[in-house]
């Protein structure tokens, strides 16, 4: 079994649709989500099912209208990358807009590995 492209279109939407229940069910038993920030050089790493659905729904929390627009996938063999446009806003009001990407490793029909990457760049002013 393997991941397609439309696997990864429908983990897209569930990250917009904001269920964390949805996008564990792409994901493997040991499954290891590494953040595109944190203090160690892969950022922070979140290893197994409830570490990993905790940092998703951590981020909903940050960014209660977090979404990720105009994704662009691609798989070959037991890889993958999702290009997308993350914005969100802050309860400061504060609000980002960065483009960034997802580096997946598949085993088995799921993700086994959520690397994230993302622009650097300062947060935009309330509006």
């Amino acid at each position: 079994m393997n991941v397609t492209v439309a696997d990864l279109q429908a983990f897209a939407a569930a990250w917009n649709s904001h269920d964390a229940e949805a996008l564990m069910s792409f994901m493997t038993d040991d499954c290891v989500f590494e953040a595109s920030a944190g203090p160690d050089v892969c950022g922070t790493s979140y290893i197994g099912r409830e570490a990993v659905q905790a940092s998703f729904s951590d981020v909903w929390k940050a960014f209660p209208d977090a979404q990720w627009l105009h994704p662009r996938h691609f798989v070959c063999g037991d890889r993958g990358v999702s290009e997308w446009t993350f914005t969100g806003t802050r309860a400061d009001g504060s609000r980002v807009e960065v483009n960034g990407c997802d580096v997946f490793t598949f085993r088995q029909g799921k993700i086994a590995v959520k690397n994230s990457y993302r622009k650097n760049r300062p947060s935009l002013p309330a509006k």
